[in-house]
């Protein structure tokens, strides 16, 4: 008797990002325990209903006397190629292991259809069982969909919180009289930003940072907005001082600069002590090193901002610029060895060899078989026997499994 495949897909990663489960899922129980952990993490996600649905389908079929089996393969939060790439790797992970001769497909609507094509070049599709909400009619269903969708905060920062950013942006400008330039400047700036990418990776950046007035880390967060704000204030005071002695657009920047920068370290030293001290709680420790290491390369980069001003200003001479840039660049060599010692005894400390590897988006890589801890190369051997290697640098987490970049 042939053997049949139910299958879910979960395409844009929902199981990973509310429940920290990569895909695939093969099996009824650990579809169960997965759907179940993914309706806890969100009630109301059609894909908690859709993997249910494909157990039920399991049990239908089996009842009915077929040989079958139920998985849920997930996709990418960044839909497109790269969640169509992941798809096609986890169905392939899936039929090496069950040696499946037709689908049943099951799926909550039009999303997750465009994989179609992409599951019939690998597997006959023998059923596509489309999930529907009982109550949920035409618009209603539309509705209700739109609400949930503003809900995400990808969605909701494009439709609420880039038009609220134009509105104030030209709100702030009007009253200080900057003109609609300045506006329209920052409005191309982030789209240039949003076009190459750099968004997403700083919004992560600042993903799961939590203020928590249950922590001491609320402490060094709560100084380091008061000494930025300070520092902003002393900037502006120094620019509109200097703009009583010259017009010179050049010297005004350096002005506000200068005073900018003098207490703007401290608020970023105050600002990377209170995460280092939440990843250190979480026993985050490799990601907390690297964070240390920013810290060293921002007082740097601030003091070479400093120095520069001074000169512009007319405060210190070239060759006490040159003379200062040298010694910033060999505390920056410094910390960049310092940081390089910290991390390989990290990653003796945490003893990686063997464990799981996954990227940022949830996809399973393969196991650690050797570390190179001098040349800071770890390899990784996939499933499918072939071994990648890895630079240390572009871990961004160790517990259990391990994070790359």
């Amino acid at each position: 008797m042939a053997r049949l495949l139910v299958l879910a897909v979960d395409i844009d990663n929902d199981l990973y990002r509310k429940t920290k489960i990569s895909g695939p899922v093969i099996g009824r129980q650990n579809n169960l325990k997965a759907a179940y952990r993914l309706a806890m993490a969100d009630p109301q996600e059609t894909d908690a209903n859709t993997m249910f649905e494909a157990v039920r389908k399991y049990d239908e079929l089996k009842k009915m006397g077929h040989s079958v089996v139920v998985a849920t393969i997930t996709g990418a939060e960044k839909e497109g190629y790269v969640a169509d790439a992941e798809i096609s790797r986890q169905l392939d992970r899936v039929l090496d292991r069950v040696k499946a001769d037709g689908c049943v497909l099951v799926t909550d609507g039009a999303s997750d259809t465009r994989v179609v094509p992409i599951i019939k070049t690998r597997i006959k599709i023998n059923s596509v069982d489309f999930l529907r909400m009982k109550q949920a009619e035409a618009i209603e269903n539309t509705y209700f969909t739109i609400i949930e969708k503003l809900k995400e905060p990808h969605y909701a920062r494009i439709v609420f919180g880039i038009p609220a950013i134009i509105f104030l942006l030209f709100t702030i400008s009007y009253y200080l009289n900057f003109g609609w330039q300045l506006p329209v400047a920052l409005i191309g700036l982030y789209l240039l930003i949003k076009g190459f990418g750099i968004e997403e990776q700083f919004v992560n950046s600042f993903r799961g940072l939590g203020f928590s007035i249950d922590r001491l880390s609320f402490i060094f967060y709560m100084g380091s907005i008061i000494f930025f704000l300070i520092s902003i204030i002393l900037g502006d005071g120094n620019m509109r001082a200097a703009s009583q002695t010259t017009t010179n657009h050049l010297v005004l920047a350096a002005y506000g600069i200068e005073g900018f920068v003098i207490l703007f370290p401290i608020s970023l030293v105050l600002y990377l002590t209170g995460r280092i001290m939440d990843l250190e709680q979480k026993r985050m420790r490799y990601r907390a090193i690297t964070l240390g290491t920013y810290v060293g390369y921002a007082v740097i980069v601030i003091a070479m901002l400093y120095f520069v001003a001074a000169w512009i200003i007319g405060q210190i001479y070239f060759w006490q610029l040159l003379a200062y840039s040298a010694v910033v660049m060999a505390f920056g060599y410094g910390v960049s060895k310092f940081s390089a010692l910290l991390k390989m005894k990290a990653i003796k400390r945490a003893n990686i060899k063997d464990k799981e590897v996954i990227n940022d988006i949830g996809a399973y890589i393969g196991k650690v078989t050797e570390v190179e801890a001098k040349r800071g190369l770890m390899f990784v051997k996939t499933e499918y026997g072939s071994t990648i290697r890895y630079e240390i640098d572009r871990i961004s987490s160790i517990s259990d499994r391990i994070i790359i970049r």
